[in-house]
C-alpha cells in the first residue's frame, strides 16, 4: 500500500481490529502510545471504540510543547519584554501558560513576538532586521532537531550576529526510560514515535525489551498503522517475546537517517534537562555547542538570573501526571469545566499533540 485511502480502508480497519479483539487478554494491558500524533489519530478515526476495555492506551509526554517547562517559558517572555528583541518560535508555543503570562499575553501587550513555521526563517528575519535581535525558541525532540542544527550552521556561515537560539530540544529515548521505571504505570508496551524514529532509526529503543522486558512497535500514524502496532505489541505481551518492531517499515530504518543525526551531533551537545511534568531526566536534553556559544541565547543573555525564578503554577491543573500517564485527561477537575482550547490552563489543552486537547477534542 503507497496511498493514504488504502492506509483508511474501513474494511481493513475491521479485519485488524477484529484479530485484536480475539487475542486481547480479559486482564488490563497498558500500552502507552508516546507520540501526541497518535494520541491524537487514535481518537480522531475512533478507533477507541473498535478494540476492547481491557486495552489501556495511556498517552505519553511526546508533545515537544508540553513538555517545554514554564521555566524555559518565563524566560522567553521576560526575553521578549527587552528592547529590540524579536522572539520567533512555533504557533503552539504562543499560548502555553508560564507562571503569570504568555507570549500571546506578552505580544499584546507590545513585544515583538511572531510565528515561525522553520527554523529557517529565523535566518531570513535577522537578515531583514539587522538592528534586531532575533531569538529562535528552539523546541521539539530529535524530529526538529537536524533543521535547528543547519540553521545554526547557516547563521556561522553567513556571520549572521543578530540570530539567538533558545534550546529546549529534547530527547525521547531517556524519557521512555524514566517512565518505564515508574512502578504505578505497569506498562507492557510502548508504541513508539513514528517521526522521531525517522531521524534516530530502531536501535535506541532496543534496550527496553532487553533491560525491562518491555515490548515496542515504531508504527506509522495511518489508522491501519496504529492497529497494526497495537496488534504486534499484543502478540508480543501474551507470548511473553519483548523486542521492538518496525511497523512503519515504509519510512523508518533501523539506522535512522544518519545525515540527520551527523548534523545534531556537529551542533548540539547531550545534557540533562528538565520535562514539565516529569522533572529532571538526566541526558536527555540537546543544548548548543560550545564552538556555536554565540547563537546561544541561554550563554549571551545571561538567564540565570533572579529575574527568571519559577512563580507558582496552577495548582490543580493536572497536566503533569496526564504527561507521566498517571491520569487520562478527564481526571483532571478542570478538564472542559475551566480548561478548553479557548481557555487553556495548561499546555496538554494548548497544543494540538497535547493529550488534553485530543480528549476535549474527539473523547
Amino acid at each position: 500500500m503507497k496511498y493514504i485511502d488504502e492506509f483508511r480502508n474501513k474494511g481493513l480497519i475491521k479485519k485488524v481490529a477484529d484479530k485484536i479483539s480475539k487475542i486481547a487478554p480479559c486482564d488490563k494491558v497498558n500500552i502507552m502510545e508516546v507520540c501526541g500524533t497518535h494520541t491524537h489519530n487514535f481518537r480522531r478515526f475512533g478507533l477507541n471504540r473498535l478494540i476492547p476495555n481491557s486495552i489501556n492506551l495511556i498517552a505519553g509526554p511526546g508533545c515537544p510543547v508540553c513538555v517545554s517547562t514554564q521555566d524555559y517559558i518565563d524566560k522567553a517572555i521576560t526575553l521578549a519584554k527587552q528592547k529590540d528583541i524579536i522572539i520567533l518560535t512555533f504557533g503552539d508555543m504562543l499560548r502555553v501558560p508560564g507562571g503569570k503570562a504568555s507570549l500571546e499575553k506578552q505580544r499584546a501587550e507590545g513585544s515583538d513576538v511572531r510565528i515561525a513555521y522553520s527554523a529557517w526563517d529565523s535566518l531570513k528575519l535577522a537578515k531583514d532586521n539587522p538592528t534586531k535581535k532575533i531569538i529562535f525558541l528552539a523546541v521539539g525532540f530529535e524530529t526538529t532537531a537536524p533543521t535547528i542544527g543547519l540553521s545554526i550552521l547557516a547563521a556561522k556561515k553567513e556571520n549572521l550576529n543578530n540570530l539567538f537560539f533558545f534550546s529546549s530540544l529534547k530527547l525521547i529515548a531517556p524519557a521512555m526510560d524514566y517512565l518505564v521505571k515508574d512502578k504505578r504505570l505497569n506498562l507492557q508496551g510502548f508504541l513508539c514515535p513514528g517521526h522521531v524514529s525517522t531521524i534516530i532509526g530502531t536501535k535506541p529503543y532496543e534496550f527496553i525489551p532487553k533491560r525491562y522486558k518491555i515490548s515496542c512497535c515504531v508504527a506509522g500514524f495511518e489508522p491501519l498503522d496504529i492497529l497494526e502496532g497495537i496488534y504486534t505489541l499484543l502478540k508480543q505481551i501474551i507470548n511473553n517475546k519483548p523486542k521492538v518492531i518496525n511497523q512503519y517499515a515504509r519510512v523508518v530504518r533501523q539506522k535512522g537517517n544518519p545525515k540527520a543525526q551527523k548534523i545534531i551531533s556537529k551542533v548540539f551537545k547531550i545534557s540533562d534537562s528538565s520535562w514539565r511534568g516529569l522533572g529532571g531526566i538526566a541526558q536527555s536534553g540537546l543544548k548548543i555547542k560550545d564552538e556555536f556559544s554565540k547563537f546561544d541565547a541561554e550563554k549571551v543573555f545571561s538567564l540565570y538570573d533572579k529575574r527568571y525564578a519559577i512563580c507558582d503554577k496552577p495548582s490543580r491543573c493536572r497536566c503533569g501526571d496526564i504527561l507521566k500517564g498517571l491520569i487520562s485527561p478527564m481526571d483532571c477537575p478542570l478538564f472542559s469545566k475551566v480548561c478548553s482550547p479557548d481557555n487553556p490552563i495548561g499546555p496538554c489543552m494548548v497544543s494540538i499533540e497535547g493529550a488534553c486537547n485530543a480528549y476535549f477534542k474527539y473523547h
